[in-house]
């Protein structure tokens, strides 16, 4: 029994180091590298975003960097040259709103990184959670997602969003450059159908949240008056309070996710009379019914997502469609994010822009809102949004519209690094494409 037994551990043993033997073989089939090296795009439509449209122009990538644009550019010398006729270069998008390398299964505790427990964590950074190997970052990247804003979800202050690019080996390689503290403002309504609350316990539940809101400002506010006091040295170490510190000071915003009418005329209102020096307001479901109030508040916005149902039974079916174009008019601010939900389909942002410019946004405006214009409101413009010299090399090739459903990107760059275009998805539509019914008769 023993040798049985010995013989078939042997046997286990042996088809294991097989399989591992043939995973390590195939690791470069299977995971091609990023390149990195000088190139020339040559012969494209360049949509610079900032700068206009320029017609059958070259684009130089160098370091890391556009290191050149423009219609009359001199290819340097050892460059690699990407013909690029017929295609139009965009300037990589940014998604103000995902879960990207926090969630990969839903239903698998260890594979989701998003919430911690706690309703007070400020603390806490998506940043370090970021699995830069998450399965949905390259099925994003080769959509000319090449940016996108992290958020934990949770209690009322579930812990610090961070930018990140979509190419990296660690968080730190991977972060872009911004950080904010994440507010899930209180709610006066149900969180769906599944509420069975009475609305006495949906009012006292929301003056309580309100209340702890509040509370923990003055406290932040205290302890910057100690902090400052001391020059930085003799408080206690207080880690949600150490957290809140640049917000306090203006140094850093905070995002304050809120959606119903009610809810933003509350939060617009605690902004003001807590003096809180940088805000931007994420969700905005219901922006468009306070978009003149939030204009004249100056309160940027990152909207989404735009493909939804309306909030309330009785809206338009297309009010959620029309939400960034109608905020866009009335003077506000307005990024456009593809979800913070986390159910993957990041890669989708291009058409959540498409949607707003069907129902009322103009073209420009809504390329702008997944591309300069988050930059901006992220405060970092000066690497991120657009097709410029001097600028971080985000950007992709593509044969057509970006808004269309049919377009294809061919080219995607991150950081100046080019990257492979090669995905789950694309892995399993080769595999399936031309199948082998592998039936013997």
């Amino acid at each position: 029994m023993r040798i049985n037994s010995m013989k078939k551990i042997q046997t286990i043993y042996g088809v294991v180091l097989a399989v591992i033997c043939l995973v390590v073989m195939n690791v470069d089939a299977q995971s091609p590298k990023a390149k990195k090296g000088t190139f020339a795009l040559t012969g494209a439509t360049i949509e610079t975003v900032t700068k206009g449209t320029i017609r059958n122009g070259t684009v130089v990538i160098s370091d890391g960097k556009i290191a050149a644009v423009g219609a009359d550019v001199q290819v340097p010398s050892g460059a690699e040259v990407i013909n690029c006729a017929g295609m139009t270069i965009y300037p990589g998008m940014i998604d103000g709103g995902t879960k990207i390398g926090l969630l990969e299964i839903g239903q698998i505790a260890q594979a989701t990184d998003e919430r911690e427990s706690g309703e007070v964590i400020p603390q806490i950074r998506a940043l370090t959670a970021v699995n830069p190997n998450a399965t949905a970052i390259p099925v994003t990247r080769i959509a000319g997602v090449t940016t996108a804003l992290v958020y934990p979800e949770g209690g009322l202050l579930p812990g610090t969003a961070a930018l990140v690019n979509l190419h990296g080996y660690t968080p730190d390689q991977m972060y872009a450059g911004f950080e904010g503290v994440v507010v899930t403002f209180p709610t006066t309504g149900r969180r769906g159908f599944f509420d069975r609350r009475t609305d006495d316990d949906i009012k006292k539940a929301s003056e309580k949240a309100l209340k702890l809101l509040n509370d923990v400002w003055e406290r932040a506010v205290q302890y910057h008056k100690l902090d400052s006091a001391s020059a930085g040295k003799g408080v206690t170490y207080y880690p949600e309070m150490s957290a809140l510190l640049p917000v306090v000071r203006g140094q850093m915003p905070l995002l304050i996710e809120v959606n119903a009418q009610k809810d933003i005329q509350t939060a617009t209102k605690w902004v003001k009379d807590h003096k809180v020096k940088k805000v931007i307001f994420t969700g905005v479901a219901e922006g468009w019914r306070e978009a003149e109030n939030l204009a004249k508040a100056n309160i940027p916005v990152i909207a989404g997502p735009v493909i939804a149902i309306p909030t309330r039974d009785y809206d338009r079916y297309d009010a959620a469609y029309a939400n960034p174009g109608l905020m866009r008019k009335a003077g506000v601010k307005v990024a456009i994010r593809s979800n913070e939900d986390g159910n993957g389909n990041y890669r989708n942002l291009p058409y959540h822009a498409g949607f707003a410019v069907a129902y009322g946004m103009s073209k420009e405006d809504a390329l702008k809102a997944i591309t300069i214009v988050p930059a901006e409101i992220l405060g970092v413009s000066d690497k991120l949004g657009s097709i410029e010299v001097g600028k971080v090399a985000n950007l992709f090739v593509c044969n057509g519209d970006i808004f269309e459903t049919k377009t294809q990107v061919s080219h995607v760059f991150v950081a100046g690094w080019q990257m492979p275009m090669q995905s789950r998805q694309t892995l399993l539509y080769e595999e399936f494409l031309k199948r082998e019914p592998g039936l013997t008769k």
